[in-house]
């Protein structure tokens, strides 16, 4: 399938979005590009460094460019920054509920032989660290390490906010999303509300390329089936859990990188989720869900320091 059929078959993401990414990757000085992917799927994915490969899957509401301030302070590292399913400038998936976390699956696994990777290290931060952790469990003979980046959402004990819950509700989440349009003021409110209200105003560019994706139909879509496939009004779905016997079978080393302040999966449930993995280290940062975004260079040394001790 050539690039022209493939434009004509899927609605195209905003300029809007297009240009942040312009302007992000020309100050870190990485590259972006496109990986097909054996289902006909492009997706987008930014390159930078040079050494062992590190695939980064984002959280929701939010794309590739999220980990870019710790990317660009990984040189001697491969990274391969993911933008998932609908997000950034990547192709979205129509994807039947109850299939959603073999899809995740799958998407990784198609992902990493795009890039031709036999195995990497995982970082995946909030939902991205949930697709991660799935991965992890249905693959490990490719996960030479696993890296949860702020809280994965699914673990024993996590707390969803009452928003989140609302926007699980069929109707009433339709009419939250057509009825608010997102400016910088609210996404600097919603990272408040997990801890990092102080640290997001520093990232201009990123708040700007959340705007966008709030503002685009493909990526609002996105977003709003993954949370809904994750949560019923009812609460979080019982098939979607990782619970603790699976974190007990977790077979490969993870690092867990944890804000203090976390409101997401508190640091309490953080410490017993590490005690059940059995090859796994707790570090816990002065944060909120998103560490990377007040301390970058700490969570690039905890990423180095992880990676040079993964075998290959």
């Amino acid at each position: 399938m050539t690039d022209k059929t493939r434009t004509a078959r899927t609605p195209n993401h905003p300029t809007a979005i297009g240009d942040v990414y312009g302007r992000m990757l020309h100050a870190a000085r990485a590259r972006g590009r496109f990986v097909q992917t054996p289902s006909g799927q492009r997706v987008h994915v930014i390159d930078a460094g040079d050494g062992p490969a590190v695939v980064h899957l984002h959280g929701t509401n939010t794309s590739a460019l999220s980990h870019l301030m710790v990317v660009e302070r990984m040189p001697a590292v491969r990274s391969y920054a993911v933008d998932r399913p609908g997000c950034g400038l990547s192709d979205p998936a129509d994807v039947p509920r109850g299939q959603f976390r073999d899809h995740a699956v799958r998407f990784v696994d198609e992902v990493l032989d795009g890039l031709q990777l036999d195995s990497a290290v995982l970082v995946g931060a909030s939902g991205g660290g949930i697709w991660a952790t799935w991965y992890a469990q249905s693959h490990p003979e490719r996960v030479r390490g696993l890296v949860m980046l702020g809280s994965v959402p699914l673990l024993p004990g996590s707390r969803w906010s009452l928003p989140l819950r609302m926007m699980a509700m069929p109707v009433l989440g339709d009419l939250l999303t057509r009825g608010v349009k997102p400016n910088r003021r609210m996404v600097v409110r919603l990272l408040a509300s997990v801890g990092e209200g102080n640290t997001i105003v520093r990232y201009p560019d990123l708040i700007d390329s959340v705007v966008a994706g709030a503002r685009d139909p493909i990526t609002v879509a996105a977003n709003l089936a993954e949370l809904r496939a994750y949560m019923s009004p009812f609460g979080l779905r019982s098939a979607m859990r990782i619970r603790p016997e699976h974190l007990r079978q977790l077979a490969v080393p993870t690092l867990m990188i944890w804000g203090e302040h976390d409101p997401i999966v508190p640091i309490a449930d953080a410490r017993a989720a590490a005690a059940l993995i059995p090859d796994a280290r707790l570090e816990v940062l002065p944060a909120g869900h998103a560490p990377q975004l007040g301390h970058p260079e700490r969570v690039a040394e905890l990423l180095n320091g992880f990676i040079a001790r993964t075998p290959d």
